[in-house]
């Protein structure tokens, strides 16, 4: 019998694995790779390969949370879409603005779609949507369709895929199969974004299961869904969107498992980001009004978390009012790449030498070369960044010397940074951790230097720059998980102005204590559990700040890892509850359980055949995706005055007699 599972996880600095007994639960092998982009399935590959028993067959799974769907998003280096709205009210999607949040730049109007209690609102216009698939079919690589009040008659988006799938060779996606929410808006996002991701995620997972098949693991490929639950690699091929927020939910859930809690907050702290979240009952709270990526709302169930763009890799900049600003955009560690390319370290070298001049902070900012593009810039002076990075990594200024330019912008390349061909190093917090010696794996020497420059830029001494660093990140992790908890924002204060916001001035005064009338105490009423790499440096002051009991737990610098390994298949079905009206008089009750409607006088007669419907469809999906020992929960969740959705919820293993 499978003895083994391998859980992975893809950040956006680091790739990690374990490797974890099956029946014990026992962890038996972790690692950590720096996560390899563009090609993410390299750093999982090593990982594989790092981790692999004697025997491949003892593999029983291999479970992987990403940051793919995520960072397309976020990146916008998603697929060209077409949309087909079908029943939308243009004038209404104009006069508030909304077009801009479908995610797809092509999007058209045709008459259908469908009102509250499941009626044709007017005939298809089969021929309009023929005619228009036709005219795109060159311009987008997938198509989204999405009806008005699909989620209560689906037909006008089906008869629409089937004219779309007869006329063009393209992928095809439907609004009501990824949402049962009434938003038209937020489902029509959905669609689109769903339909961008397709061959991401496709290629992704066909390289693994490639991959996998070359090492004999004959197990089933599982990936971590956005609410922490695992599907098959063949869903979430499928079904892209709903791997939004993948990885921090198995930190979350990971996090849960390694402190042996059922309550807690968890914070995981990255190279890239820090994340938020709460888990209650053992499982990671979910957001039920639909999660965000990026600029775009959508209707996915997702775990509720937080995100910061503060880590141990985020960029520390001075601004022009000589104040210290760490993040959001993540750099190479200076540390890294002198280790990498000896030619940079010579030049900081250089740099320190010339102590008669005041540093010049641009000096310690490099740009490189990642990969060549895959295509030749249109932009000459792009062309040329190339050229220049050819043979290695320059300073900002002497490249713009080298291009004869005063400012990066003028240099055309800021889009290849953006598409990760040319990469930006420069001074880290991981850069200050080599200084202090708690985290020394490249050259020490670099990320010293880097840190006497930027002390000395400021006045201050090096060990005073590195804890005004450390106290700004604490006290920014402190404040935003308040925002989490509370939804109140403490904004600090310009430095030059004294605070006048009480909630802000109770937040300082627990931290420093120093009002000589008044005192105030933030306590956080359930433990904080601290994972990712640096979480030890960083994470114990914030239970401090937020007078909680710190837990680190073992293995916490993988977490995430651990969270996809011991993750939870999750099978769930909906019900609506609508009210049905006569001159505003309530005078019955519609159910749609799927594509059925069953009309009931009464409320509760309503609410129990939901919950009946909900279960059976719950029973038959349990089944099919083979969960074992499952636990059942039915929620009303009201939507509404007097609408419900009814909802029920297994969770169990996965069967190892099934495979998804």
């Amino acid at each position: 019998m499978s003895e083994y599972i391998l859980g992975i996880d893809t950040g956006g600095t680091y790739t990690d694995g374990v490797l974890i007994h099956n029946a014990t639960r026992e962890i038996l092998k972790t690692t950590k790779t720096l996560t390899t982009k563009p090609d993410l399935s390299v750093g999982i590959l090593a990982v594989l390969n790092d981790l692999l028993p004697a025997d491949p067959t003892q593999i029983r799974a291999v479970v992987i949370s990403t940051t793919l769907a995520t960072n397309a998003i976020a990146e916008g280096k998603g697929q060209p879409v077409g949309l087909l709205l079908l029943g939308y009210d243009p004038e209404l999607i104009q006069q508030f603005s909304l077009g801009s949040r479908f995610g797809a730049a092509s999007f058209h109007y045709f008459q259908g779609g469908h009102d509250l209690y499941a009626n044709q609102q007017a005939p298809l216009d089969s021929e309009g949507i023929r005619k228009t698939a036709r005219e795109i079919q060159k311009e987008v690589d997938a198509i989204a369709i999405s009806g008005y009040f699909s989620p209560f008659n689906a037909s006008h988006e089906e008869l629409a895929y089937r004219i779309v799938a007869e006329t063009v060779d393209l992928p095809v996606v439907l609004g009501h199969e990824l949402s049962t929410r009434l938003d038209s808006v937020q489902r029509a996002t959905t669609a689109s974004l769903n339909a961008s991701l397709l061959s991401h995620l496709k290629d992704f997972i066909q390289a693994m299961q490639a991959s996998l098949r070359e090492r004999g693991i004959t197990a089933p490929l599982m990936v971590v869904r956005g609410d922490g639950a695992l599907v098959g690699a063949d869903i979430a091929q499928s079904r892209p969107i709903e791997t939004v927020h993948s990885g921090p939910a198995a930190s979350a859930s990971g996090g849960c498992f390694l402190a042996g809690v059922d309550k807690a907050l968890v914070i995981d702290i990255g190279g890239t980001t820090t994340d938020i979240a709460l888990i209650e009952d053992g499982q990671v709270q979910i957001r039920e009004e639909g999660t965000t990526v990026g600029e775009y709302r959508t209707s996915v169930r997702a775990a509720r978390i937080h995100s910061l763009g503060l880590g141990g890799d985020s960029r520390i900049k001075i601004n022009v009012e000589n104040q210290l600003k760490i993040g959001p955009a993540r750099v190479q560690p200076l540390s890294s790449l002198a280790h990498q390319h000896r030619e940079v370290f010579h030049y900081l070298k250089k740099l320190a030498a010339e102590k008669h001049k005041k540093p010049n902070l641009k000096e310690i900012e490099f740009w490189y070369l990642i990969r060549q593009p895959p295509r030749i810039p249109s932009n000459p002076r792009a062309r040329q960044v190339i050229e220049l990075l050819q043979s290695g990594p320059l300073s900002l200024p002497v490249l713009l010397e080298k291009l004869n330019i005063f400012h990066p912008l003028q240099s055309g390349a800021t889009s290849l940074i953006r598409e990760e061909i040319i990469g930006v190093a420069g001074l880290t917090p991981t850069d200050l951790f080599h200084v202090r010696g708690d985290f020394t794996p490249w050259n020490q020497e670099a990320a010293q230097i880097a840190a006497w420059l930027t002390a000395t830029h400021l006045g201050i001494s090096v060990d005073e720059f590195i804890n005004k660093t450390i106290e700004q990140m604490v006290s920014r992790i402190a404040r935003e998980t308040i925002t989490y908890l509370t939804g109140q924002t403490l904004e600090p204060a310009p430095y030059y102005a004294h605070p006048d916001d009480l909630g802000l001035w109770l937040f300082e005064e627990n931290a420093s204590r120093e009002d000589p009338n008044l005192g105030c105490e933030i306590s956080l009423k359930m433990p904080l559990v601290g994972i990712g790499a640096p979480a030890s440096l960083l994470l114990p002051q914030v239970a401090g700040l937020l007078h909680a009991e710190y837990i680190e737990p073992p293995h916490y610098q993988v977490a995430n890892a651990v969270g996809a390994a011991v993750g939870s298949l999750i099978a769930y079905q909906e019900a609506w509850v609508i009210p049905q009206s006569v001159d505003i008089r309530t005078v019955g009750y519609y159910v749609q359980s799927g594509k059925d409607r069953e009309r009931f006088r009464d409320l509760q007669e309503a609410l129990e055949y939901a919950e009946s419907a909900t279960r059976s469809a719950a029973l038959e999906q349990v089944n099919l995706m083979g969960i074992q020992d499952p636990v059942y929960k039915i929620d009303q969740l009201q939507d509404g005055a007097e609408s419900y959705r009814v909802r029920a919820t297994v969770t169990g293993k996965p069967d190892p007699g099934k495979s998804l």
